[in-house]
C-alpha cells in the first residue's frame, strides 16, 4: 500500500533496451522541454510591472495574486500523475475482441500539458482586474505544475536507460530557459512593447517549440496488468520524507531570490544596483552549478553531493547573518546558491526510485517543494517584521544544515558513488515503476 492508503501499482513488464542514439536524442529533447518550461516563467517575471499599472491594483493586491500559480500548482500536482501516466495496452472486453493499444504515450501526455502551460503565458495580461488576475494566474499555476510533473517523470525515466545522472543539468536547462525568457522579456519591456502582444507571442513560440521538441522524447506505455494511479493522488510517505529535503532547499533558494538585495540594501546599506545584481548573480550560480552538477553526482553520488552541498549552503548562511559589509554577504548567497543548487533535481531523481508509483511520488515531492516556495517569502518577512532580517537568514541557515543531516534519503538503489548510475548491464531494464 501507499502512503494514502493507494494499492501500490503492479511494476511494468520490462521493455526492450534501446539504441544509444535513441537514449541521446532523448535526453537533449527531454533537456530543450526543460528549457522551454523555463522561458515562459522567465518571460512572464518580466512582465509583471506592466500587469500591475494596467489592472490598477495596488502592490498588497498584486501580492496576494501572485501567489495563485503557487496554489494552483499545488492543486493541480496531485492530479498529474494520473494525467501523464502512460496508458496501457488494452486487454479484450468481455464479449471479445481484439486486443487495441491506446495511441498515446507519454510523449503524447507531455506535449498536452507542456502546451497547455505554455498557452497559458498569454493569460495573465489579458486580466483586466484583480479577480480575473487571480483566475488566470491559478490557472497559469495548475498547467505548470501539471507539466512540471510530467517532464520530471520522464527525465528520471530517461536517466535510468542512459544509464548516468541527468537531471541537475535538466534543471540547470530550465534556468539557462528562464534566463532566456527573462533576457527577452525585458527587451520587450525596454521597447515598450504592449505585455498582451508580447505573452502572446511568447506564448505561440513558446508552444511551437514545445511540440517539437517533444517528438524527440521517450514515447512509454504501461503493461495491461498495472493498476493506473487515482485520479487524486496525496503524496505517499516516501515522498513526504524526499520532499522534506527538497523544501529546505527550496525554502532556501526562495528567501535569497526574494530578500538577497532587500538584505544588503537595508541591512548592509549596499546601493540599490549592486543589491539587484546580487539576484542576478544568485540565478547564474544556481543555473551554472545544476549543468554541471551531473558530473559531481556520477562521481560522489547523490549523498555525498547533497551533503557537501548542505555544508557550503550553511556556511553562506553564516557568511550572510554575520557580514558587516556587502562583500561577505553577497559571498554568503553565492555560497547558498551552489550548495543547493542541486538538491530539488536530485529529490525528483530519488522520488522516481522510491517506490512502484514514481509518478505520484514526484508528484507528491514537487507539491511540497511549490508549497515551500509559496510560504517562504512571505515567512522571511513575516519573521523579519517579528525579529530582524538577521533572525529570517538564521532560519534558512538552520534549514540548509537539514540538507547535511538528511541527504541520505536521496540514495538511489543500484546506484554507486564512483558510476553514478546503474551498472550498464542494467541498461534498457524498465525498473518497477508506474
Amino acid at each position: 500500500m501507499a502512503g494514502n492508503g493507494v494499492p501500490d501499482a503492479t511494476p511494468r513488464a520490462p521493455l526492450p533496451p534501446l539504441p544509444d542514439h535513441r537514449l541521446r536524442r532523448a535526453r537533449w529533447a527531454t533537456a530543450a522541454v526543460f528549457l522551454v518550461h523555463g522561458s515562459v516563467t522567465g518571460n512572464f517575471a518580466t512582465r509583471i510591472p506592466w500587469i500591475q499599472d494596467h489592472t490598477q491594483i495596488p502592490p498588497g493586491q498584486l501580492g496576494l495574486a501572485l501567489a495563485f500559480p503557487a496554489i494552483g500548482a499545488s492543486l493541480a500536482m496531485p492530479l498529474a500523475a494520473r494525467l501523464s501516466r502512460p496508458p496501457a495496452t488494452r486487454p479484450p472486453p468481455p464479449e471479445g475482441g481484439a486486443t487495441r493499444r491506446t495511441p498515446s504515450g507519454t510523449r503524447a501526455a507531455l506535449r498536452g500539458l507542456l502546451a497547455l502551460w505554455t498557452l497559458s503565458l498569454a493569460l495573465p495580461a489579458l486580466a483586466p482586474g484583480l479577480p480575473a488576475l487571480c483566475g488566470a494566474l491559478l490557472v497559469y499555476g495548475a498547467t505548470s505544475g501539471m507539466a512540471d510533473v510530467a517532464m520530471n517523470a520522464l527525465g528520471v525515466e530517461t536517466e535510468d536507460r542512459l544509464g548516468r545522472p541527468i537531471m541537475s543539468g535538466l534543471h540547470g536547462m530550465w534556468s539557462v530557459g528562464a534566463l532566456l525568457g527573462s533576457a527577452a522579456g525585458t527587451v520587450a519591456a525596454h521597447a515598450g512593447t504592449d505585455a498582451r502582444l508580447h505573452l502572446a507571442g511568447a506564448a505561440l513560440v513558446a508552444t511551437l517549440l514545445g511540440v517539437l521538441a517533444c517528438q524527440g522524447v521517450l514515447d512509454l506505455r504501461s503493461a495491461p496488468e498495472e493498476h493506473p494511479p487515482p485520479r487524486f493522488a496525496l503524496p505517499p510517505r516516501s515522498a513526504l520524507v524526499i520532499g522534506a529535503i527538497g523544501f529546505c532547499a527550496v525554502f532556501a533558494e526562495g528567501a535569497s531570490l526574494d530578500w538577497s538585495a532587500v538584505y544588503l540594501r537595508d541591512r548592509l546599506g549596499t546601493d540599490t544596483g549592486l543589491a539587484a545584481a546580487c539576484t542576478t548573480a544568485f540565478s547564474c550560480t544556481m543555473a551554472a552549478a545544476r549543468l554541471a552538477g551531473d558530473k559531481v553526482v556520477a562521481r560522489f553520488g547523490p549523498v555525498r553531493t547533497v551533503r557537501a552541498g548542505g555544508v557550503l549552503a550553511t556556511a553562506g548562511g553564516l557568511l550572510i547573518v554575520t557580514a558587516g559589509h556587502p562583500a561577505p554577504a553577497m559571498t554568503g548567497f553565492g555560497l547558498v546558491g551552489l550548495g543547493i543548487a542541486v538538491v530539488v533535481p536530485l529529490a525528483f531523481a530519488a522520488a522516481g526510485h522510491s517506490g512502484p508509483a514514481p509518478g505520484q511520488a514526484i508528484a507528491g515531492v514537487a507539491t511540497i517543494t511549490y508549497t515551500s516556495g509559496l510560504i517562504a517569502p512571505s515567512a522571511i518577512g513575516g519573521i523579519a517584521q517579528a525579529t530582524s532580517l538577521t533572525g529570517s537568514f538564521l532560519l534558512v541557515t538552520a534549514l540548509t544544515s537539514g540538507l547535511v543531516a538528511g541527504a541520505g534519503v536521496l540514495r538511489v538503489p543500484g546506484r554507486t558513488a564512483s558510476a553514478g548510475a546503474p551498472a550498464a548491464a542494467d541498461r534498457g531494464r524498465d525498473p518497477k515503476r508506474s
